[in-house]
């Protein structure tokens, strides 16, 4: 039987949760709990969590003068970072990871919206093991993070080059949404999609919508991880 984890969330918008991480939580039988940024909700005790997952949102990591929270969330990031607890960052997630980290968020070159394909870049890598070469993914971003001194680039698309790390075994950060779901993938939409112009890599309303043929292998390599670094 397998140790109960006490898995800790932290969520910045109401339209991006768990996607399907909450269901491998739940039926993995470990402890879930939330600190919803966006309702201003107090941080935990790292010391009373053993494994953080970032979500993502639409702020960016140098809007603390709008998010004021953003400082205490940085600082609570690089303690469990530094507690060597193991930590998923997802979009947002992963730029508030590299820049705790030392590293740096900036705009990229183009926005990513839609479902668009990354390729392996360290494939060799156990974690990446039974992960496809290419596959397509869900985006939502128009920042991007450099990778961290000791961490390995895992991911990268031909819009992005930074797609994903992993820092010592134990931090995972991720640009786009393996956890995506239907369902969250919809709350996504509706919300932003104010941001579905014309461009290069942004995809439409409908596009984005209808295209959910890869949802299930998306979830299950975003499964894979989670048992992999959680050790199940």
């Amino acid at each position: 039987m397998s140790e109960k984890l006490n898995i800790h969330c932290l969520q910045h918008v109401t339209f991006e949760g768990l996607g399907c991480m909450e269901e491998w939580i739940l039926e993995n039988n470990h402890n879930l709990t939330y600190t919803h940024l966006c309702h201003n909700e107090t941080l935990p005790d790292p010391d009373k969590i053993d494994v953080l997952i970032v979500m993502g949102g639409e702020m960016s990591v140098h809007d603390e003068v709008d998010f004021p929270w953003l400082k205490a969330e940085k600082r609570f990031i690089k303690d469990v970072i530094d507690a060597n607890k193991k930590v998923i960052g997802i979009c947002l997630g992963a730029q508030l990871i590299s820049n705790v980290l030392g590293g740096t968020v900036s705009k990229n070159k183009d926005k990513e919206i839609g479902w668009f394909p990354v390729e392996v870049t360290a494939p060799d890598l156990p974690i990446l093991k039974n992960v496809p070469k290419k596959l397509n993914v869900f985006h939502w971003h128009g920042e991007t993070f450099s990778i961290p001194e000791n961490a390995i680039r895992l991911f990268q698309s031909e819009g992005c080059l930074n797609q994903g790390f992993l820092y010592k075994d134990h931090v995972l950060g991720l640009q786009f949404h393996f956890e995506v779901t239907p369902q969250s993938m919809h709350e996504m939409t509706m919300a932003g999609q104010n941001e579905l112009t014309d461009a290069k890599y942004i995809q439409s309303l409908d596009t984005i919508l209808q295209t959910t043929q890869f949802i299930e292998q998306n979830n299950r390599v975003m499964f894979g991880f989670l048992s992999f670094l959680l050790k199940v």
